[in-house]
Formats: C-alpha cells, structure tokens, sequence
C-alpha cells in the first residue's frame, strides 16, 4: 500500500538586504496628491475658522491680558454690578417676548395661507422676502421715525386723540415690538413648511365627529405642530437673543441694556474691559447653544408627529366664507404695516433738508440733495464698493469651501468627516458681536497685520456664514446620486475632473441659492462689523450707523433707500441667471 506524499513547499528566497542610500541615490519621499491638497487645505481652513476665535475668546477671558495668569475678575465685574440683573432680566424678556410676537404673527399668516382660501396669497412672498433684504438697523430706524415719542409719525396721527406720546418705542416694549415684527417672515418661512407637511384630514374628521373649531385647534392642530413651535420659538429667541440693532437703537437711549448692548459699551468705554466684554460673551454664547441643543433634541423626536407617510394625501383648503374679506383686510394690513410704512418713512425721510412730521411745508420741500450730497460723500462711495466686495467675496469663498468639504461629509469614507461638519455647524450659536469680539482677541494678539483691514471683515463674514453654506452644499450633495460620479471616474477621469465637470454642474441651483442668501446678508451685516472695522474701510451699515449718531437723519434714510434698492436689484439679478443655472430640458 503506497502513501501518496505532498511535496514540501520551496524554502523562501532570503530577501536581499537593503543598501543604504548611496551618494549617487536618492530617498523616496510621499508626495500627496491633489486631491488630498485640496481637501486637507479645507479641513485646515473649516477647522481654523471654528476653533481659533472660540480658543482666544476663552483665553482673553480667563486670563489677564498683561499679567498673562488666571482671573475671574471678569466675571465678576460683568455679573455682579448693580445694573447685571436688570440686563440679564431686560435680555431674556425681549428674546421671549419677540420670539412669541413673531411665533403668533407668522403662524397666523402660514395657517391662512397653506389652510384656508384667504385671499391675495401673492403677497405672503413679498412679505416674507422683503423684510429678509431690509437690513434691521434701517428697519429700526424706520420705526424711530413711525413711532418715537418726539418725532414719531404715528405718535403726531393720534395726538388729537390720546395726547402726546402714545407709544414709546424707547421702551422694552418697543424693542419686542421692532424685532418681532421683524423676525415673523422667519417664522412664517419655518411654519409654512409645517403646515404643508401636515395631513388635515384629521382636521376634517374631528369635525364631522361633531368638534368645534376651537376643539380641533386645541386637541389636533397644535398638537401636530408642537416640535415646529418649539423649535421655532427655540430659534427666535435665540435671534433676539443675538440681536443687536434693535437694543442699540432703541434701549441705549434709555439706559435699557442687555448683552449684545452691554458688551458694546464695555468695549466703548475707555480703557476696555475686554474680561468682561469676554465674560458677558461666554454667557450669551453659553445660552444660544444651549438653545441649539434644545432645537437640536427637538427635531429628533418630531418623527412621532408625523402625519404625511407613504399614503397620499390632498390637502382642501378651509373655506372662510363670510370672513374671508376680514383675512384679507388682515393680510393687506401686516404687509403695509411690515413692508411698505417704514420704507415709505424712509423714502419720505430722503428726501427731506430736515426731518420734520408730513405737512404742506414739509412736502413743498422735499428735494434730492440728499442723494446728490451721496455721489460727492467719498464714505458712501467707499462704503458701497466695500459692502459689494466683501458680500461678493464671502458668499464666493464659503460657497466653494463648503462644496469640497460637502463632497468630504456626504461622499468620501474620511475618519472624521462628521467631526468637519460639526465644525462646520459650530458658529451657527455664536452671536455676531461675540464673533467681533473673539477675531478682536485673535488678530490684536497676532503678528499678521490684518486687524483694522478689510480682510479682518472678511474672515469674519467667512466665518459667521459658513454653516449656511454647508447646510445648501450638504442638502444638494444628498441629492445627487454617486452613480454618476463612479461612472465618470470608470471612464479614466480624476478626481478634479469629476468633481468640476460633474459634480459642480449639478450642484451648482443650490450653490446658487446659498451665494444668494450670503450675499444678502455680509451685505447688511453689522453686529460683527462694529467691532472690526476701522476708518477708510467702513461698510454701508456702518455708514448708517455713524449717520444715526450723529443725528444726520436724512442722509441716513437716502443711503438707506439705495442699500435696499442695489439689494433687490442684485438679488434680482443673481435669480434671473440662477434660471438658467444646472439642468437644462429641451
């Protein structure tokens, strides 16, 4: 019986050893490719412009700026002066009460015009979009001259009735009154898509189960629409919270403070207390994340609210019948109140030598000098290049930074990616002020001779708006399939290649959108400005802000009437070449 043997496998050759590099040889190194350059330099830059601010903020904080050893003096001197809780107490009573001025305003308009057949539905864009272009400090402005208590408009209609100074917009009141109205286009935005989202036929059947109308809205309607009014309230009052104009405007005028205001005049006092600046900044930053973190945890249990599935739904819209004149009344009535009365004070104001209230005296002198004296102010010329310079250049630069870093969050297996896109988010709950004052913190510290240029400004509109352009980018990049990419790559193209021939074609409606929306708002940006900027590289808002100091109300409205006008010109531009942006059909 033979027994079949396996051949033993051959001994391994010995490598042969390796020769150290001769003089005639040279070592290998790892050149990246340009993929991998492109994509660490944007990581690198996201990463520095989340980071770098928060880290000096903290460190100008806690640590004395010439003895250089830790200190709580700051908050000390922020918290507990006498006038710390009447800030603290003034702050989150305008955050809530405008938040819940705009949640009761906007939901009312979203419900009329998803649910119901109000009329005139055309005017719910203009009066949703229009406030959005309108910077709040004219907005502000605007209602100083409707409803101040020495040379408000409406103050002078209602004299003959209720005497003088019916309504004082120099007041708490005022100030929730300005930035509610002001903040309702928003809420109107965000609860519009609730309310189409929502399926009524619920609505429809508790009413044929015999419930009133109040029943349904108070057992069905708000039920369903809990997390858009927590996360809508959520966001406002932080957006109150971090506002700026409106206290500026109208509390500093009466001593009413809160942080935005209280930090602005710390740090125009002399000599500064940047601790204390620092610590009332830590605070306000510390409560618009937490709000943040509410919104956040919020969104994440709406899927139990969800109405809409995989059965199709119509919704049918509620007849008004004979109150369906009334809504419209309404309607008409908020769009003059929000839209056309403070630009009309403003145009009105324009074109006046002097403010003084509607009269024939005051009509027979209406003039354009004022928008004459502009083209000869070499300020308003200077201010508007760099206003169209900075708002083009920023909306430019985020949007073709987040692109990249879209592609690395959606498409790529990078470890880390998620944290990129945190990072991305984080400046989302940092206010514009508190912003100024960390940049401040950096570049006053910093070799680099940016501090009192214009490319301070820049960074910090880069930075403020960089996660609006990942939210367009990263929507868009989810909805573009990677079949298309793969198919491209298959065929011999690179990276590059793919990602400018393919990608950025597809992408480019929602790049387009999120450029539109960053040009608007560094065009009109001022609460990171004003700590920024510096003589000769003055914005349009700063310009107005200077004109409203020094008390030169005409020329202020003129400038303001042209900052609206090459807003909606633009805005109209960009929209008209955003038509015939991405896919075209035959």
């Amino acid at each position: 019986m033979s027994v079949a043997t396996t051949p033993a496998p051959p001994a391994p050759t010995p490598r042969p050893p390796r020769t150290p590099p001769g003089p005639g040889r040279t070592r290998r190194f790892w050149v990246p490719t340009p993929k991998i350059l492109i994509l660490g330099v944007v990581g690198i830059v996201v990463a520095y412009l989340a980071i770098v601010p928060l880290w000096f903020l903290i460190q100008g904080t806690f640590f004395d700026s010439t003895s250089n050893l830790f200190t709580l003096e700051g908050f000390k001197r922020a918290y507990t002066d006498a006038q710390s809780f009447e800030m603290m107490r003034n702050s989150i009573w305008f955050a809530i009460g405008s938040a819940v001025l705009s949640l009761v305003v906007g939901t009312s308009l979203a419900f009329l015009n998803v649910r119901t057949d109000v009329p005139f539905k055309g005017l719910f864009f203009a009066a949703s979009i229009i406030p959005l272009v309108v910077p709040g400090i004219l907005y502000t402005v605007a209602w100083i001259f409707l409803a101040s208590p020495d040379i408000g408009l409406v103050n002078f209609a209602l004299e003959p009735i209720f005497g003088p100074g019916t309504f004082n917009i120099y007041s708490v009141w005022g100030m929730i009154w300005v930035e509610g109205l002001h903040l309702s286009p928003i809420t109107f935005l965000f609860m519009v898509a609730a309310f189409r989202s929502q399926d009524p036929s619920l609505e429809e059947s508790a009413l044929m189960s015999g419930a009133s109308r109040i029943t349904v809205l108070r057992r069905i309607t708000v039920p369903l629409l809990r997390p858009a009014i927590a996360a809508s309230t959520l966001i406002m009052t932080v957006r109150a919270l971090e506002s700026f104009e409106v206290p500026a405007l109208l509390g500093l005028q009466e001593g009413i403070y809160v942080f935005t205001s209280k930090i602005y005049f710390m740090l125009r006092t002399y000599p500064q207390d940047l601790n204390g600046a620092g610590a009332l900044a830590i605070g306000l930053l510390g409560i618009a994340a937490l709000g943040m973190v509410l919104e956040h945890m919020l969104s994440r249990g709406a899927k139990a609210y969800q109405t809409v599935t995989g059965k199709g739904f119509r919704p049918r819209p509620i007849e008004l019948g004979r109150w369906r004149s009334v809504a419209g009344i309404a309607i008409i009535g908020y769009f003059f109140l929000t839209v056309i009365l403070p630009m009309l004070m403003l145009i009105y104001t324009s074109l006046l030598p002097y403010y003084q209230r509607p009269s024939g005296k005051a009509f027979s002198s209406m003039t354009f000098q004022n928008y004459a004296d502009l083209l000869e102010m070499s300020k308003a010329t200077t201010a508007l290049k760099n206003s169209l310079i900075l708002g083009a250049s920023s909306a430019t630069l985020v949007m073709v930074l987040m692109a990249i870093a879209a592609w690395i969050v959606v498409r790529s297996h990078i470890p880390g990616r998620k944290l990129l896109d945190l990072l991305s988010f984080a400046p989302l709950v940092i206010p514009g002020l508190v912003l100024g004052l960390s940049l401040q913190f950096v570049y006053l510290r910093s070799p680099i001779p940016i501090y009192g240029t214009i490319w301070i400004l820049l960074i910090a509109y880069c930075t403020r708006y960089m996660p609006y352009g990942m939210r367009y980018a990263v929507t868009s990049m989810q909805q573009i399939s990677s079949e298309l990419e793969e198919s491209a790559a298959v065929s011999g193209a690179t990276w590059w290649q793919v990602f400018r021939r393919v990608l950025l074609p597809l992408l480019m409606p929602g790049l387009l959108a999120g450029w539109i929306y960053i040009f608007v708002v560094s065009f009109r940006e001022l609460s990171s400005s004003i700590l920024l900027y510096s003589s000769g590289n003055e914005i349009l808002s700063i310009l107005i802000w200077e004109q409203f100091e020094n008390g030169k109300f005409t020329t202020l409205a003129a400038l303001g009437v042209v900052m609206v006008a090459v807003l909606m010109v633009l805005v109209s531009i960009a929209y008209k070449l955003g038509a015939k942006v991405g896919l075209q059909q035959d």
